[in-house]
Order: structure tokens, then C-alpha cells, then sequence
């Protein structure tokens, strides 16, 4: 009986067959089935969001001015891009009273840098700049900044102003009935108060980006000509940037249609970059001597000076960043991952505004952690700091020296030329570092060295006020200073 029942039981090389092991099997196999099913569905889908990283709903031409209708098809570009009027209201002062007829500009304002740096009022006295001059806020405050401060209410401005402040490629279209070279003549030498009626809005998605294929391109005509000027000088003939740009040179190149310095050229008040001798700080003033411009004259020293604007674009290009082909975005506009898709950050805002913005754009490239980026940023700050304080003492001491020889009248014609010369070279430099948004970051040496050098003109200034020779000076005997004998041991 045992026997035969021995005989009828299932073997199987491991014992007896259980039942529920081809159940088992089929549930192992049916997962194994359906994750790999999903991992090749979620990486097909990745791969489609990678090379197709938007969805078009609405067409977008030549003549859609309107970021939020870009925004349709580029919802988080569009929310970064919003996110630009976002700012500290612990960093801001009231506006008091906000929001008259007389300033439209919000409950807050930007810190005034002429409280930080008094000194600031006495450069550029009998100029508009020594009224109001504050900190930059996030691009969508450009426009109405511009428009409601004391620099415009109070002061009659060109229309030129607009390139760095609104969405231009409108305006053009408005005033040129479509051709677009004639709209920003036009522009340019209109009254202030008559071109900003043709603006919608600040700078927008149009302002840098094709609207069929989302290249980055050049709107700015000022821009045109001078990055030309530029490559001509480099031996590079008819450069075309939208033509010949590479992508990445183009990710600083839309950036500096705007921030840089910049003139206006003649009656028709030309918006001009003036680079046709290079872009560093000398190379300006050697252009402006050259065609003979000014910008005002100094009320108390009647020199004829130089008002830098905002060269944060050549100011960068004399650093180590430039030199290794890293770009205005690579830190400003950093890379961010959304699901399979990288966009680029449309906050436009300081890396170093937080530990997750430092990580996104310094430590790609830097072995670092970011509580040490900060501190490399921070004395590089702080040394461009105490070099501009030595600079501004310079240049203040030679601007009280030259008043007082034009008012006491001991100085000879020739000294206060030349004196006055060196006034308008020293404080055009130290007005165009300090202008210059990077506080010395963009180039830090270079920041130092041209600041130095407007020590030196400042000072050489003065001595020339004391009738020294100052083109002539050779050592210690020029100045009548005897050697010191040592001490006798």
C-alpha cells in the first residue's frame, strides 16, 4: 500500500511538485514583463522630450511681441522668465510716496548707490546721473525703472534710451511701418517721452529668439555694428554675428546688445558701441578722443568728461571666463533639468544667489562646494572693494584740487588741460568699474589693474596742479626728493 502510493506522488529533481510554483512564476514573470515595459516606454518617451523639448500651440512669427503667447509653447522658460520681477524686499527701500502720478514704480526701490558711494555725486556733477542712480533690479522692472526715474522725469532724455529697455524689434516694426532700420532712426532722436509710447513692455522672448526655429539671434543694429567693428579689427572682414556667431558665442552675444558701453552718435543721436579700437577701458577713452566726445561738462572743474554705462560685456571679456569660452548664460541663464529636457534658467539672475543656483552653474565646472565658491566670490569682491575706495579718494582729491585752481586762478592754462585730462580719463575709469555690475567678479584682475591705473592718472593730476612734469618723471630726483642714507650700524 505504501508502496504503490510512493509511486503515484509527482517527483521533481527537488522533491515533490508544489502546486503554487507555476503561479509564482507567472506573477515574477508578468512584473518583470511590465517593468521592463515601462522602463522602455519611459525611455523612448525621454528620448522624444529631449529632441522635441516643447509642444507648439500656438504659431509664433515675426510679429508675436507678447512673451505670454510664446509662453503657450514654452511654459517654463516663460515661468523663469516671470520670475525676473521677483526680488528681496530686505534689500529694497520704501518708495515714499509710491505709486503717484510722479513714480510709478512699485511700493519698493533698489538701494541708491549715491548713498553707498557719495563721492559718485561729485564725478558727475551737473549731470543726470547725480540726481538718482540705483542698484538694477530683475528685467521686468527695465522698463518702468527707466521710465519714472529722476534721471528721465526730471531731464530731458532721447529715445535711444529704449534699446537697453524694452522690447525693441516692436518699437521698430511701430515707428518704421515694418522696416525696421528706419523705425529704430527714428527712435533714437525722438524725445524720450514720445518713443516710450511705442513700447508694450520690457525685453521679451522676441528680443533674442527666432521665432520659427528658437535660435538665438541679434536684434540690437547697434550690436551689429559694433561686435563687426570689433572681428574687423581682428582681421575678420564683413562679419555678419547672426550669420557667422557660433551658438555659444551667441549666448553672450544676446546679453551684450544691452549690457555694455555705449554713446549717441551725433544730431540723430545713433546709438554706437565704441569699439572699432578694442573693448577694454582705454580703448573707449581712445575712442572718444578720437571723435571728440563728451558727455558733459564737470560743473565746479568745467572739464569735459565721460559718462561710462553699464560694460559688463567687455569687462568680461578681458577674464578667465571669456578666455575659456565661458558665456553671460553658462552663468546667468545655467542649465536646469526638467523631466528628459534641459532648459536654460530664464531668471536671468546671480549665480550666487543661492546653494542650488551655485551648484547648477559654478560646480559644473568648479571642484568646490558652494559654501567655498561663496567665499572666492566674496574676496574677490572685497578686493575690488578697497581698490575703488583708494581710486575714488584719488580721483576725489584731484577733482578739489582742479576746483580749486579754476576758482583761485594759479594755475596756467597748460596745467589745467593737462590736469583735467587725467581727470576725464580717471574718473571715466573708475565710473565704468563701478558701473560695471560684477562688483570686479567678470575680470578680477583686469577690475584691479584698470582701477590702479586711474589712481595713478588721478595723482598725476594733482602733481601736474604742483607744476611737476609729470611726462618727464624718471625716479625720485624729478620730484627733488633726496635718497635717504641708511642708518650707520
Amino acid at each position: 500500500m505504501s508502496t504503490n502510493s510512493s509511486q503515484n506522488t509527482e517527483q521533481t529533481w527537488t522533491g515533490p511538485r508544489k502546486r503554487w510554483v507555476p503561479i509564482v512564476v507567472l506573477i515574477v514573470v508578468a512584473i518583470a514583463a511590465a517593468a521592463l515595459t515601462w522602463l522602455l516606454t519611459t525611455i523612448f518617451t525621454h528620448r522624444q522630450e529631449s529632441t522635441q523639448p516643447f509642444t507648439q500651440v500656438v504659431e509664433i512669427t515675426d510679429t508675436t511681441y507678447d512673451p505670454a503667447v510664446w509662453g503657450q509653447n514654452f511654459p517654463l522658460q516663460y515661468e523663469g522668465f516671470r520670475a525676473t520681477s521677483e526680488f528681496d524686499v530686505a534689500e529694497m527701500v520704501p518708495n515714499d510716496p509710491p505709486n503717484t502720478a510722479d513714480d510709478q514704480r512699485g511700493e519698493y526701490l533698489t538701494l541708491s548707490k549715491l548713498a553707498i558711494e557719495p563721492r559718485l555725486v561729485s564725478i558727475w556733477k551737473g549731470y543726470a546721473f547725480s540726481v538718482e542712480y540705483r542698484e538694477p533690479r530683475g528685467h521686468e522692472w527695465m522698463l518702468i525703472d527707466q521710465q519714472w526715474t529722476h534721471r528721465q522725469t526730471n531731464f530731458n532724455q532721447v529715445g535711444a534710451c529704449l534699446n537697453c529697455h524694452a522690447s525693441l524689434p516692436e518699437i521698430m516694426d511701430s515707428l518704421g511701418n515694418g522696416d525696421q532700420a528706419a523705425g529704430w532712426a527714428a527712435m533714437n532722436k525722438l524725445p524720450y517721452g514720445e518713443a516710450v509710447q511705442h513700447a508694450s513692455g520690457p525685453i521679451a522672448c522676441i528680443d533674442c529668439h527666432e521665432p520659427g526655429t528658437m535660435k538665438l539671434r541679434i536684434t540690437r543694429p547697434a550690436f551689429v555694428e559694433g561686435i563687426k567693428a570689433v572681428k574687423a579689427s581682428e582681421g575678420i572682414a564683413d562679419y555678419d554675428v547672426n550669420r557667422d556667431a557660433t551658438n555659444q558665442e551667441m549666448r553672450a552675444y544676446v546679453c551684450a546688445q544691452c549690457h555694455v558701453e555705449y554713446y549717441f552718435k551725433g544730431d540723430e543721436k545713433t546709438l554706437t558701441f565704441p569699439w572699432t579700437e578694442g573693448l577694454t577701458a582705454n580703448d573707449a577713452i581712445a575712442f572718444y578722443d578720437n571723435v571728440g566726445f563728451s558727455d558733459f561738462k564737470h560743473a565746479t572743474t568745467e572739464v569735459s568728461v565721460i559718462k561710462a554705462q553699464h560694460p559688463d560685456f567687455e569687462t568680461w571679456s578681458q577674464g578667465i571666463h571669456a578666455s575659456n569660452g565661458v558665456t553671460c548664460a553658462d552663468c546667468h541663464m545655467s542649465y536646469m533639468r526638467e523631466g528628459a529636457a534641459k532648459i536654460s534658467d530664464h531668471q536671468v539672475a546671480s549665480p550666487m544667489r543661492s546653494e542650488a543656483t551655485i551648484n547648477q552653474s559654478c560646480l559644473t565646472c568648479h571642484h568646490s562646494s558652494a559654501a567655498e565658491m561663496q567665499q572666492r566670490v566674496d574676496t574677490i569682491h572685497q578686493r575690488w572693494e578697497d581698490a575703488k575706495n583708494v581710486s575714488f579718494t584719488a580721483v576725489q582729491a584731484l577733482i578739489d584740487d582742479l576746483t580749486a585752481a579754476v576758482q583761485s586762478g594759479t594755475a596756467t592754462p597748460e596745467q589745467l588741460a593737462q590736469a583735467g585730462d587725467f581727470q576725464r580719463k580717471a574718473q571715466f575709469i573708475v565710473d565704468y568699474s563701478v558701473s560695471e555690475n560684477s562688483r570686479g567678479f567678470h575680470a578680477p584682475a583686469y577690475s584691479i589693474s584698470i582701477l590702479n591705473q586711474a589712481t595713478d592718472y588721478a595723482r598725476s593730476g594733482q602733481l601736474v596742479l604742483r607744476g611737476v612734469d609729470v611726462d618727464n618723471a624718471r625716479g625720485p630726483e624729478t620730484y627733488d626728493i633726496q635718497p635717504v642714507e641708511p642708518p650707520a650700524r
